[in-house]
Parts: structure tokens; C-alpha cells; sequence
């Protein structure tokens, strides 16, 4: 990891990088130096954490996680390429939970950031109570939200579900059954069938007794109404 910013330092009064194995180990990347500083002082103080460094910057932020390994990474979002590092710190840290920071809750954003591999959200009107609950949550790899932000994940989960292909009739077919059924949809008899694929009528009608039982229809003609919306015109 050469070559990376090294604009970074652990806070004075930080508790020790070789702290209690059981401690959540954080690294409080955060762009303006006076949140940095206050944020980690305070969350410097709960017993269940190690602020193990602070880094000002992307390059910085990227080192860190890369040396240091932490089991969480607190990001302001808005940092230039703050989406991306997302990225590269997953790619560098892999065990490293990022929880995103300075998040705008729009559906847009909020989208962006769980597309990218957040794993937790603090806005801006949380509190440090709210902080330390979800900070806890994503080490114990959890996915906390405000209901807002949960809102909007739901609603993009239920725009694609929308998206998805609805299955074919044919799904589930046999080539030779998909191509019977298809000559049902065009209204050709058993005999006529028989004739055009060059197979016994005793082989049509097993493979139309084949085909009703899959598409789950009564008989012929309701396989046919099925059929022909999908037929090729």
C-alpha cells in the first residue's frame, strides 16, 4: 500500500491499538478534523471500543484499514469518491463492517451506499447513544437503519422485484413437449400433430397429458389460451 496519503493520526487520549482482544476496534475516518477529533474522543470513552486510528482523507483512510484491519470503519460518505472507498476498503479490510456517516436520506443515496457494502447508517440528527447502538450492531454483523432508511431499501427491493422476468409458460417443458404445445396453441389436433412431427398419436397423447399436467390446465384449450400470447407472431 504504497504511495497512499499518510494524513492520519490516533486521537491523544485513544485507547491503545493493542487493547482488549474484546473490544470493537474502529477507525474514524471523517474529513473535517473537529468532528473527527470530538467523535473519536467520545467514542474513545465506551469500554467496548478501541479507536485504534483517525484518518482525514481517502488515501489515509485506505492505509489504515489496510494496516491496521479494524473491525469497523466509521466513513463520512461524503469524502470525494466516498462510494468507491467503500469499495477498496472491502477489497483491502474484508472483515471490516464500514458504516457510513453524513448520509443524505434520500432513496438515491441510501441506495447508493447499501449497493456499495454498507453495512449500517448514522444521519446526521442521531444521537451518540444512536451511534454506539449501531456501531455495536455492524461489528456483531448486523445491518442497523433508521425506519427511514429501511423505508427506502424496501421500496428498491420492491422495484426490482417488479423488474424481474416473469416465467414463460414453457418454463419447465421438455423441447419436445414445448414444441406440442405450441402446435396445441395453433389449434392442430392429436392426429395432426402426429402427422406434422412424424411421431405415433400414441405418442402425442402421452406427451399432451405430459404437457397439461406441467402448465396446471384442465384441458386443451386453456393450454392453448396460455400458449398463444407467447407464441411468435
Amino acid at each position: 500500500m504504497t504511495g497512499l496519503s499518510t494524513n492520519t493520526h490516533r486521537p491523544p487520549d485513544a485507547t491503545p491499538v493493542t487493547g482488549p482482544a474484546d473490544q470493537i476496534r474502529i477507525l474514524v475516518a471523517i474529513g473535517v478534523r473537529l468532528y473527527r477529533e470530538g467523535l473519536a474522543e467520545m467514542l474513545g470513552r465506551h469500554e467496548g471500543f478501541n479507536v485504534v486510528a483517525l484518518a482525514a482523507d481517502h488515501g489515509s483512510a485506505l492505509e489504515q484499514s489496510y494496516e491496521l484491519q479494524p473491525d469497523i470503519v466509521f466513513l463520512d460518505i461524503s469524502m470525494p469518491d466516498g462510494l468507491r472507498l467503500v469499495h477498496e476498503i472491502h477489497a483491502v479490510a474484508p472483515d471490516a463492517a464500514v458504516v457510513a456517516t453524513a448520509v443524505a436520506e434520500t432513496d438515491g443515496d441510501i441506495v447508493a451506499c447499501a449497493e456499495a457494502g454498507v453495512a449500517g447508517f448514522v444521519t446526521r440528527d442521531q444521537s451518540l447513544a444512536e451511534a454506539v447502538r449501531i456501531l455495536e450492531s455492524a461489528a456483531c454483523g448486523e445491518s442497523p437503519c433508521s425506519p427511514r432508511t429501511a423505508a427506502a431499501l424496501l421500496r428498491r427491493v420492491a422495484v426490482l422485484s417488479a423488474q424481474r422476468k416473469t416465467p414463460e409458460p414453457l418454463d419447465g417443458l421438455t423441447p419436445r413437449e414445448s414444441e406440442i404445445a405450441g402446435l396445441i396453441a395453433r389449434g392442430r389436433s392429436n392426429k395432426e400433430i402426429a402427422r406434422e412431427l412424424c411421431i405415433e398419436i400414441s405418442t402425442v397423447k402421452n406427451h399432451v397429458h405430459h404437457v397439461l399436467e406441467k402448465l396446471g390446465v384442465r384441458g386443451r384449450a386453456e393450454a392453448a389460451r396460455r400458449m398463444r400470447a407467447h407464441l411468435p407472431r
